[in-house]
């Protein structure tokens, strides 16, 4: 009888010891949105990189974090703000983005824990050591056991399935919401590496201006990113019969307005900034050697984040390098499903992950 106690009594302090250890997580901090991955449970959160935050006693407090926060941009009274905590995939408000860390890391471990859980986080290859050490910072302030630093494009490169600890070039151009980050990948490390500060913000900030200069209509962030994701296109193309009714307040008179804009028009306003995103390709290129070169002429190079997802893009960097170019698949959560990957396999991945002195 004892010995059948023992079988019974082990099996459940084993659940009741695994139940109270906290699982270990992947940050995905993007400017536009934060991805959370927890280990063997994959992505758990996908939430925009936005806080709300209200005045109380002269300073602000955090109020909502997430989608609802980012009904809030442009919407909200006087003694409410709405933030975006990073700015080009750097964190630009320390205190707001601790606080939406923390709200993430609570919102993937609901349940009561006794140790606090590791957590991979994703920088921009390009950010300085201060920049990451904000970061990291943020991180261990939010609650984090130990923090591990991952580059983006190398997380991206993981997530989409490219042989990065093979001996053969791989290229991965990651496009976020405040930062491009084009990469060459061999033998499990970065070749090289180029992040320029364009992204799915500059974007839409791009229709935004050329919309207030062209048609005197001012229009909101959303709606930029509305139009960029409907009908934006990377080609200018009269083909391109697609448009748009648009709605604003009139620059002239100060009165609301609608206006039908054409696909042409907005593809007109990205055209800058397609061209810097092209331009940085090709500086990546030149500076590959040659050994890889060859290896990304037959395998191509693999477009992600959301700014992939831009129509034609893959196209017209394909005319311009002569180039094979493919989209990932699921593009938008390449960086998660890279630095989780590396969370599960820290054996074989482990080596690629640092830490900001």
């Amino acid at each position: 009888m004892k010995f059948i106690r023992n079988l019974i009594k082990k099996p459940f302090k084993i659940f009741i010891i695994k139940h109270l250890l906290a699982s270990d997580i992947a940050i995905d901090l993007g400017t536009a949105n934060t991805l959370v991955y927890q280990k063997n449970r994959g992505i758990i959160l996908d939430e925009p990189s936005v806080v709300a935050r209200v005045k109380e006693k002269g300073s602000y407090v955090p109020y909502a974090f997430g989608k609802k926060a980012k009904m809030m941009l442009g919407k909200t009274p006087g003694e409410i703000e709405a933030i975006r905590p990073l700015k080009d995939g750097v964190i630009a408000d320390f205190k707001s983005a601790e606080e939406m860390i923390k709200h993430f890391i609570r919102s993937a471990n609901t349940r009561f824990t006794v140790n606090k859980p590791n957590i991979i986080i994703c920088v921009p290859s390009g950010s300085t050591p201060v920049e990451r050490r904000a970061i990291q910072d943020a991180a261990e302030s939010a609650g984090a056991n130990e923090v591990f630093l991952i580059e983006e494009p190398m997380a991206a490169a993981i997530g989409a399935g490219l042989p990065v600890t093979e001996a053969e070039g791989s290229m991965i151009v990651d496009i976020g919401g405040g930062t491009t980050e084009v990469a060459v990948i061999s033998l499990g490390g970065i070749v090289y590496s180029r992040s320029a500060r364009i992204g799915g913000d500059v974007m839409d900030e791009a229709v935004r201006s050329y919309i207030r200069e062209n048609h005197k209509l001012l229009i909101g962030e959303m709606t930029a990113e509305k139009i960029k994701k409907s009908i934006g296109s990377a080609y200018l193309s009269e083909e391109n019969k697609n448009s748009l009714m648009i709605k604003g307040r009139d620059l002239v008179n100060g009165m609301p307005k609608e206006m039908l804009l054409s696909a042409y028009q907005v593809a007109e306003s990205l055209a800058e900034s397609v061209n810097q995103i092209i331009s940085a390709i090709k500086m990546a290129l030149e500076s590959t050697p040659p050994e890889l070169s060859s290896d990304i002429v037959d395998k191509g190079i693999v477009l992600s984040g959301g700014g992939g997802l831009l129509r034609d893009l893959d196209k017209i960097i394909s005319d311009i390098t002569k180039l094979p170019v493919r989209v990932a698949d699921n593009p938008l959560c390449c960086v998660a499903l890279g630095s989780g990957k590396v969370l599960e396999n820290m054996d074989s991945f482990g080596h690629i992950l640092f830490k900001q002195d």
